[in-house]
């Protein structure tokens, strides 16, 4: 049914086949009263009764058929397939955004032990009858991306899990790795492998071997692949090593798109490619190099779940790593549908989820792409229904996240200023489901708008909302139980260049679980229908509180983006700097002194966020204007020059160490714990100066809002 355009101020109730009372999203601009929460409610009821698992379940399957690297056949064909669908489903402007990169991808690789024994590692996985998916002969050689080619022949070290403290302790007692090959673990807390691989070139090694120890993935922590969801002593954990805390996107082409004609650099020239040998490899491969070694006993702590005892380093032992890589520039293929806003379609929602997978992918992206098709679905057919947002909402299957955040980054650098005009926020679903604790990553101005999604969503277990058994919290590693809250959020997926190089609010979310097959051939249709999300009810229930956020973010008049509880966590993060860095808060007083300003002038205007009646209030010229506030504040806590020796990262408040782990206030943070006073200082002001600037145009929205309503 369509809709009509009216004078009305209200939006027109359309009567369902079940005589549901539905609300159309065409209000004419202009009006004086905004939708009512009632029909708010419609427009997410008929999200909710449209979504489907078995749909999600056959989208999944059909996703997971064959491995679909990032400018594979089949992952092109797979763009098709979104394409053909999201037009199938009745979005708009449904199409591809192609850029020619940089990616890397093996020849041949050998790695061998070859004294006190030979020994050549069979560097791959096993299969299983009961999943016919692991014995596909086409799943390729598991390696890590942008290695260097090489033949080297060197001493071994264990060097636990290859981080800076770990070799400062090999030194201590005595053994020198430059010239040699470590052998590490991925660690837990985890320990981006590309910050491994700098690690071991900075410290002059020649080749770095990565594995999975069952401690901290395998049958330590249950029962294995294809029996329960941990990782089997053959799973290979491939992945890229770019230096992408550096920054993302191709590597040749920094802050800029890679279209055709684009400047490039050499790769000499490109600060994010690795100079150093690097495989990835198993438990079962990793336990012959460790046996081989019978030098001092490692740590305690450096003891894995191999039944051996691990050493540091070995008499005799040298292991052979011969790599052959290419590293071609290929097409990638974003696909990009919209739904266009009836009242501000130049205001822009965007949503995405990364495509490209190493093997399958089941979780990891695949789990988040199934979710993501029926999300367009369930827009369409709200669309056909009716329905229509007040601001344009984008979805966006995204290619070669896995290289290095690729096709995310190279959109948003061809399109950045208009996201940096436009943008109101960016919602991530990297991965929908691998079990059922939620887990959210995001920026303080988003925290009330999860919660009333999370709220209006029922866990498909307890049957009871998914914020209560969010809230009632999960028992972690350690035995402790925490209560779920929206954590800072770094970088490691595709959010990073729209919060940490453009400035818009994001968020990343997921449920997760038992998961110990991350990026290698078990992550598949197998372990998500038996382990990840049997029956894909918690992909469907993503699927959900996904569209629900969309819905609020692109409907509300006002838009609610809460600046009092940015305002909360900004002072927290401060504090917990100065309790750190500056006990008597001589540096951070006043610093905290402008928050608490800008806490106070958030609070006054958080009623027009959330109250329809309040907002009702305001006159369309004003709510034109606040909007376009709204929308700008994030952007005031970025530095156009970017943080010290990493300008791509230009967010002040949220950035991301090497590890990848969230990196609070990352210019003043980085710039203590090198001990650079001058630094800090100006790091501080730079905060200072947007904390100032946020609270000068909340306190102007607040002007504006409480014009008519007698404040």
């Amino acid at each position: 049914m369509n809709t009509k355009k009216t004078g009305s101020p209200r939006w027109v109730l359309l009567l369902g086949l079940a005589a549901i009372a539905l609300a159309a999203f065409s209000q004419t601009p202009g009006a004086k009263r905004p939708a009512s929460r009632e029909d708010l409610s419609a427009y997410k009821g008929f999200i909710d009764k449209t979504v489907s698992p078995e749909r999600v379940a056959q989208f999944l399957r059909y996703l997971t058929a064959e491995p679909h690297m990032a400018s594979s056949p089949r992952n092109d064909e797979l763009a098709r397939y979104v394409q053909d669908k999201w037009k199938e489903f009745g979005l708009e402007d449904v199409g591809p955004a192609t850029y020619d990169v940089l990616l890397s991808f093996p020849k041949s690789i050998t790695v061998e032990l070859v004294a006190p024994r030979s020994l050549r590692l069979k560097i791959e996985e096993k299969g299983f009858p009961e999943d016919p998916d692991t014995m596909n002969p086409d799943i390729g050689i598991p390696y890590n991306a942008y290695s260097r080619s090489g033949d080297i022949t060197a001493p071994l070290v264990y060097a636990n899990g290859g981080n800076p403290e770990d070799y400062d302790l090999l030194e201590k007692h005595g053994i020198d790795v430059k010239g040699k090959i470590a052998l590490v673990r991925y660690s837990f807390p985890y320990s981006y492998r590309g910050f491994k691989a700098l690690t071991a070139e900075k410290r002059g090694l020649a080749g770095l071997l990565i594995y999975s120890d069952p401690k901290e993935d395998g049958e330590a922590r249950g029962a294995v692949f294809p029996l329960g969801p941990w990782g089997p002593l053959s799973h290979i954990q491939r992945g890229g090593i770019p230096y992408d805390f550096i920054y993302p996107g191709d590597p040749l082409t920094p802050e800029w798109a890679s279209k055709p004609g684009a400047r490039r650099l050499s790769a000499g020239e490109a600060a994010t490619l690795p100079k150093i040998i690097s495989v990835p490899i198993s438990a079962e491969n990793a336990r012959p190099l460790l046996e081989s070694l019978d030098g001092e006993t490692a740590p305690p702590a450096w003891q894995g779940a191999l039944p051996i005892t691990y050493r540091l380093s070995g008499s005799q032992t040298k292991v052979r790593m011969q790599v052959e890589m290419e590293d071609p520039i290929r097409t990638i293929t974003n696909v990009i549908g919209s739904l266009k806003g009836t009242d501000h379609p130049e205001e822009l929602i965007v949503v995405g989820n990364h495509r490209d997978a190493w093997v399958y992918g089941g979780v990891d992206p695949s789990s988040g792409t199934a979710c993501m098709i029926e999300l367009g679905r369930a827009l369409g057919e709200a669309k056909r229904a009716g329905f229509r947002p007040r601001r344009t909402v984008i979805l966006a299957s995204w290619d070669a996240e896995e290289f290095t955040l690729t096709g995310s980054t190279e959109w948003g650098e061809e399109n950045g200023d208009r996201l940096r005009k436009n943008l109101v926020a960016y919602i991530n679903v990297d991965s929908a489901a691998a079990g059922r604790d939620f887990n959210v990553q995001g920026v303080p101005s988003l925290i009330p708008l999860i919660h009333e999604a999370s709220k209006e969503v029922e866990d498909p277990t307890e049957k009871r909302p998914v914020y209560e058994v969010w809230k009632a919290g999960v028992v972690g590693r350690d035995g402790k139980k925490e209560e779920g809250r929206v954590d800072p959020i770094g970088s490691g997926s595709d959010h990073s260049v729209f919060l940490q190089h453009l400035g818009a609010p994001a968020l990343d979310m997921s449920f997760v679980g038992p998961y110990g097959v991350y990026h290698s051939v078990y992550d598949n249709s197998f372990w998500m229908t038996h382990f990840g999300d049997p029956g894909m009810k918690y992909t469907a229930a993503m699927t959900k509180i996904w569209a629900h956020m969309i819905i609020d973010l692109a409907c509300r008049p006002v838009l609610p983006l809460d600046y009092e509880s940015y305002a909360r966590e900004l002072r927290t993060y401060v504090s917990d700097w100065a309790t750190k860095h500056d006990p008597e808060k001589r540096k951070a007083g006043e610093l905290l002194a402008r928050i608490g300003k800008m806490e106070k002038a958030a609070s006054e205007i958080r009623p027009y966020l959330f109250d329809l009646e309040k907002a009702g209030s305001i006159g369309p010229e004003d709510l034109k204007q606040i909007n376009r506030l709204l929308i700008s504040l994030e952007r005031d806590f970025t530095d156009p020059q970017g943080i010290p020796r990493r300008p791509w990262y230009k967010h002040l408040v949220f950035g991301a160490r090497y590890t990848y782990a969230v990196l609070l206030l990352p210019a003043l943070t980085e710039a203590s714990e090198a001990g650079d006073e001058p630094a800090v200082g100006a790091a501080i002001e730079n905060l200072e100066n947007a904390v100032s600037a946020a609270t000068a145009k909340l306190e102007q929205i607040s002007g504006l809002a409480g014009k008519n309503s007698g404040h």
